[in-house]
Order: structure tokens, then C-alpha cells, then sequence
């Protein structure tokens, strides 16, 4: 198939796929006598493997590794269950920052009055970090 059924089956863009084949995440497609891309069945698990490792946050690097583990037979589980539980960890850390970024703005939007005034404890909070 070329590269547009391949986006639509995968729910990838064309575009997207060619940059993963540009870094090596997907093995060049073969080409067609006139320089078409064509993808086989194998290209769509391993695009379908990156979207879902993607849709899961998985970083490009650790998506690289999930892919030489999913393709070696030999791996132990325990590799691929390490890989998971630091991607676990890395997420509960940027939670926790999320978290605190929202209740610092839910605290600086509870003090603004919100009225006609210039005075805004948001912009004054904002400016505390400039230098003057």
C-alpha cells in the first residue's frame, strides 16, 4: 500500500510516517518502480506499535528501545517492564508539577478581583521574576 493508506490505516500522517523513517524508528519503505513508498504488513504493526508507544507518551528515544524489545524474541519481560515503570515514574513526576502549576494560578485567579481596576495580583505575580 502506499503511503496514504498507510496513514488512514494507522492513523498516522504521511508526514509522520516519513519523519519516523527519516530517524530510523521505521526501516525504509521499498519503493515502487517510480519512487512511491510502499508499506507491507510488517511496516503497519511497527507504525501502529510507535502511534499506540506514542499515544502512551512514550519519548522517541523510548519508543526506539520499546521497538528493538518488541522485535527481539529473546528479551527477557523484565526489560520492557523496567522501561515502563521509569516512563511511570517520569509521568507521576510532571503530575506532580502540573498539579502544583494549577494550584498556584487556582491560587493567584482566586485572589484577582476580576473587576474594572488595573490591579492584578496574576500580572504582579508574573512580573515578581522580572528584573528591573
Amino acid at each position: 500500500m502506499n503511503i496514504g493508506q498507510a496513514a488512514r490505516r494507522t492513523g498516522l500522517s504521511a508526514k509522520m510516517i516519513r519523519y519516523y523513517e527519516s530517524i530510523g524508528l521505521l526501516k525504509p519503505a521499498t519503493r515502487s518502480e517510480s519512487g512511491y513508498r510502499l508499506y507491507g504488513q510488517d511496516d503497519l504493526h511497527s507504525l501502529t506499535f510507535i502511534k499506540r508507544s506514542r499515544d502512551l507518551g512514550f519519548s522517541l528515544e523510548e519508543v526506539a528501545k520499546l521497538l528493538t524489545l518488541w522485535q527481539d524474541r529473546q528479551r527477557a519481560s523484565a526489560d520492557v517492564k523496567a522501561l515502563a515503570s521509569e516512563h511511570i515514574a517520569d509521568l507521576n513526576r510532571r503530575i506532580e508539577e502540573l498539579v502544583s502549576l494549577r494550584d498556584t494560578l487556582s491560587e493567584l485567579v482566586a485572589h484577582c478581583q476580576g473587576d474594572d481596576r488595573p490591579d492584578c495580583p496574576i500580572l504582579k505575580d508574573l512580573a515578581a521574576g522580572c528584573c528591573h
